[in-house]
């Protein structure tokens, strides 16, 4: 990296993407980039001095050619003008996932992957490396709500890094401890079927050089990779790492015994309620134990975790009413949140807000995402989210809301949402995806919380 000045961020606005950006003005890069449209991350990263642009122009890319690194994410599709342009005219260009490769070579790493609960398990472990007073720097896939950013630093050679399947990002790495959370069918336009998933794992776990904790059930063997393999799970004695002793609160919130080889810790208690976060609790609390951690700093910081924004987020939790937003855009993810909300609020009304992710991933899973949101009281279905891609002829929110059997149904376009909500009673109310939903929030949140005003001063 010695003879480049500046960085050019071809997707600045990605969580992956804008956690390098932000590593790399740290360390006294200049630092610009493009993205398509501003958001509150791109806001906040013009404010820590980062110029961005929301035009495809090539005018604002920087003009030293030899001086200046281009990373782009996968996300951008490859006609995008600038890409072109700095690809014709001899810039050195890389994808996203080969510059984190490259920042946590010769480091230890800890690489939290799956296709499931990777950004709530690495921000949870970076924040005990943080809490115990150990450090690390960590690249997170969300923002964390303890530290209110993607991105944490420290002056030790410990990195968490959230491992990407999308695009075999992951194989980037070669971590000295791995977590492997799940490994179902996902992001079939890059990997065509579930044993290439497998297959594409299996390789990442190859890669490891010290010790792999494989949710229990997975398919990862000795065969599979040199490293010591060890199993976690929710409350299965079978695994090494285990939770025992489970007492849950009205509200979600659970405590319990967390018992791994050498140590049991009695009395731990997840700062954020729901059974699935005890589970990301075990896999996080397994890597600092394997590291060598004091099993009372991890205890502290379990206890003392916030979550991650858009991760089972809780903006408003009353007995009369309760909204949660989730980034769950798979139908494993929805059927795991929505067991976990109908544990922590038992015979309430559910309604779920649910915004498609991708054409693909809607034609690829329509039947399972059916069957994941018919386990609601009431569904709202919105349009699909494009992100990245083309439509796909046929394929619309209309073929999985066809086969959804929810006792109550409704079809809208995003721009609907509102006007329905206004004269929709809400108990419990989710909202699902990994689109746009998130603008979203804060109007249903306000919502919400002048109608709770209203009746409260009616009472």
């Amino acid at each position: 990296m010695g003879k480049y000045k500046e960085i050019y961020f071809i997707g600045i606005g990605g969580i992956g993407m804008s956690a390098i950006a932000r590593y790399y003005k740290a360390r006294g890069y200049r630092v610009s980039g493009y993205d398509r449209t501003p958001s509150e991350l791109t806001h906040e990263l013009e404010s820590e001095g980062i110029d961005i642009h929301y035009e495809d122009d090539t005018a604002y890319v920087p003009k030293d050619i030899a001086g200046t690194l281009v990373v782009y994410t996968p996300a951008i599709p490859q006609d995008m003008g600038e890409l072109a342009y700095v690809r014709e005219h001899g810039y050195k260009v890389v994808k996203r996932s080969r510059i984190l490769g490259e920042i946590s070579e010769g480091q230890r790493c800890l690489a939290i992957s799956g296709t499931h609960g990777k950004t709530t398990t690495s921000t949870l472990l970076a924040h005990i490396f943080q809490s115990s007073g150990e450090g690390c720097s960590a690249f997170l896939g969300g923002i964390s709500r303890n530290y209110d950013t993607n991105l944490l630093t420290s002056g030790n050679n410990v990195i968490v890094a959230e491992a990407d399947e999308f695009d075999r990002s992951f194989l980037q790495l070669h971590p000295e401890t791995a977590v492997i959370t799940a490994m179902d069918a996902d992001h079939l336009d890059i990997y065509s079927d579930l044993e290439h998933v497998k297959a594409a794992f299996k390789e990442f776990a190859s890669q490891v050089s010290g010790t792999v904790i494989a949710k229990l059930g997975l398919d990862i063997t000795a065969e599979d990779t040199h490293a010591r393999i060890m199993r976690y799970s929710f409350d299965n004695p079978e695994a090494d790492f285990f939770a025992s002793d489970l007492i849950p609160d009205k509200c979600g919130y659970f405590t319990f015994t967390l018992n791994g080889p050498s140590a049991s810790i009695k009395g731990c208690r997840m700062g954020i309620p729901g059974w699935v976060n005890v589970e990301n609790g075990v896999a996080a609390a397994a890597v600092a134990l394997t590291y060598g951690l004091e099993p009372e700093k991890i205890k502290e910081a379990l206890a003392s975790f916030q979550g991650v924004k858009r991760r089972f987020e809780i903006h408003v939790n009353t007995p009369a009413c309760a909204y949660i937003d989730d980034y769950a855009h798979h139908p494993k993810e929805i059927s795991t949140a929505v067991s976990s909300i109908r544990e922590m609020f038992p015979g309430r009304r559910l309604t779920a807000i649910f915004q498609p992710h991708l054409y693909t991933r809607t034609r690829d899973f329509a039947d399972e995402f059916a069957h994941a949101l018919s386990s609601v009281d009431k569904l709202v279905l919105l349009d699909i989210y494009p992100a990245r891609e083309e439509p796909i002829p046929g394929v619309t929110s209309e073929i999985i809301f066809d086969k959804v059997t929810a006792p109550e149904k409704v079809l809208l376009k995003k721009e609907q949402l509102m006007e329905y909500l206004e004269n929709e009673p809400v108990d419990v109310l989710i909202t699902f995806g990994a689109g746009n939903i998130d603008r979203f929030i804060s109007p249903i949140t306000g919502l919400l919380e002048k109608r709770l005003q209203d009746s409260a001063s009616q009472a």
